[in-house]
């Protein structure tokens, strides 16, 4: 997938563990991991704007694109 989401890079910058990210955020940890491990098929806007308040960040800071020829 084109799309990767960097969620580990900003939690770790941010020294913040998966479930304390999780319960600031509002999703549950698999959820989490789901992301963290670009398996996310979609991402809610509001998912996503939660994750950046926690974070301090932009979309852009959580989330870059790959043309396929370069995964």
């Amino acid at each position: 997938m084109p799309i990767i989401v960097d969620l580990d890079v900003m939690l770790a910058r941010r020294k913040m563990s998966v479930s304390d990210f999780a319960e600031a955020v509002g999703i549950t940890q698999a959820n989490v991991s789901v992301l963290k491990n670009n398996r996310a098929k979609a991402v809610r806007f509001s998912t996503l704007d939660a994750i950046c308040r926690v974070l301090e960040c932009q979309p852009g800071d959580v989330l870059r694109w790959i043309p396929d020829s370069q995964e």
